[in-house]
């Protein structure tokens, strides 16, 4: 049976679509590992994501289907991707993991990996904390909790500027969100959703 990995995000420009894109891959690279795109509803209206000029990038991945609270419990593996508001995970995907209480009631998500990945404007704008209190909220629901570790080279790299944390992939969008995902960025994100569709298939292989 195959190991199911959910990637559930939110994205304004596209930046941790493009991520999400680049973790699907690494987990399509493990065998028997199926990647599933999912999108947490929007909050903002459209007359003000059109004035933020967020309507166009949306568009590109308006086919990805939203996410159900209760569809979480059907995957080995979710992998969230958030972009950074004031050093925190945005008010889309809080407003999402807040209604899963159902979920946490009856310890549905327990022994399940849990991995984030996420975006901001600037290279110091909270990509860390944004993860790692990303992360509390996944050991609330009895999830194991899986990072990058350093075996993946591209996290050392020195001679540019890139995302890429311990915690998860990460991107930097720049303060007009015109920067795109780099190569780097993407290497780190693949290996993300390879390592974690790895572990995900030794513990449901038990």
């Amino acid at each position: 049976m195959a190991t199911r990995v959910q990637i559930v995000f939110y994205s304004m420009y596209g930046h941790i679509y493009d991520l999400a894109e680049s973790i699907a891959a690494g987990v399509r690279e493990v065998p028997g590992c199926e990647a599933t795109l999912l999108q947490v509803p929007e909050l903002v209206p459209p007359e003000v994501l059109e004035q933020f000029g967020a309507t166009e990038a949306r568009a590109r991945f308006s086919h990805i289907p939203l996410a159900s609270v209760e569809g979480l419990a059907e995957a080995d593996a979710i992998i969230f991707g958030t972009p950074t508001r004031f050093g925190n995970m945005s008010a889309q995907m809080r407003n999402f993991l807040d209604q899963t209480g159902g979920l946490w009631m009856k310890g549905a998500l327990i022994g399940k990996v849990g991995s984030a990945f996420a975006s901001t404007a600037s290279q110091h704008g909270g990509q860390e904390t944004t993860l790692t209190s990303f992360h509390t909220t996944l050991l609330h629901h009895g999830m194991v909790v899986v990072g990058v570790p350093y075996s993946e080279p591209a996290l050392l790299t020195m001679d540019e500027v890139s995302g890429g944390t311990p915690y998860g992939a990460t991107t930097l969008a720049g303060g007009d969100g015109s920067r795109q995902v780099s190569e780097n960025e993407k290497v780190i994100a693949r290996f993300q959703g390879r390592h974690v569709a790895e572990i995900a298939t030794r513990l449901k292989q038990g």
